[in-house]
């Protein structure tokens, strides 16, 4: 099945060169907690200013946080890996309701790329939930990963602009175990490998859930990570910390 992400191709003329940005569908989220959202672009728009926008229609949506200019409510915050080519929108204690929302960049010679995706704040259980959306293991071991769901529909493993795996399999070098029971399920990446570190989706029906995995050289001091799964309070990253 092919993966579930939203993505915009705007064709540059007659030079063939298209620009792609890539991120979730739909994403779910309890009033009162934060989520971040992943959006990934290419590579020649790595010093561009990128920005998150609010609204049904592109032409007339309004800007609310730049990688330039931070939002001041505090509501919303952006942060950009040029390295993983990725920046990151965070929402926080939005309101009750359904919102469309547009990561976007920002283009010197011509139109604003972007692509919309869809944001649902519930007053109860959103339909597919984390436990941590900031999950941190070792070279060589393992982690599990817990999901909660009320959907139906197939549950599929993905990094964010690569394969993905429904099952069992494998994802750069890393394996990936998919469990699922009737209203929960897990994912467990044995075999972690530095270059496993980065953004997933995790899709399960008509929604995505994004997951931040980073993974650390593993010192001959360290505890056993096994089935490590750490809140984002724990974790230096540079995302915007989260427990959901």
């Amino acid at each position: 099945m092919a993966l579930h992400l939203s993505v915009l191709l705007l064709f540059a003329g007659v030079t063939g060169i298209h620009s792609i940005i890539q991120t979730v569908t739909k994403v779910s989220v309890k009033a009162g907690r934060s989520i971040s959202v992943p959006c990934r672009y290419e590579s020649q728009h790595t010093h561009h200013v990128k920005y998150l926008c609010r609204g049904s229609v592109f032409k007339s949506c309004s800007t609310e946080v730049k990688t330039n200019h931070q939002n001041s409510s505090g509501k919303f915050s952006i942060s950009d890996d040029k390295h993983q080519r990725i920046f990151t929108v965070t929402f926080n204690n939005l309101p009750v309701g359904d919102s469309h929302y547009w990561c976007a960049v920002e283009m010197n010679d011509g139109p604003d790329i972007a692509v919309r995706f869809q944001l649902s704040v519930t007053t109860g259980s959103p339909q597919l939930s984390v436990d941590h959306q900031e999950i941190t293991g070792f070279n060589g071991d393992y982690v599990t990963i817990h999901f909660e769901s009320n959907i139906s529909g197939e549950i599929q493993w993905c990094r964010l602009g690569g394969s993905c795996v429904n099952e069992s399999g494998s994802i750069d070098g890393t394996r990936v175990t998919i469990n699922a029971n009737v209203t929960d399920f897990t994912v467990t990446l044995s075999g972690l490998r530095t270059e496993s570190s980065g953004w997933y989706l995790c899709t399960k029906g008509h929604l995505q859930m994004p997951v931040h995995v980073t993974v650390k050289e593993k010192h001959t001091n360290a505890q056993s990570p096994a089935a490590t799964a750490v809140a984002a309070e724990d974790v230096d990253v540079t995302y915007s910390t989260l427990a959901l």
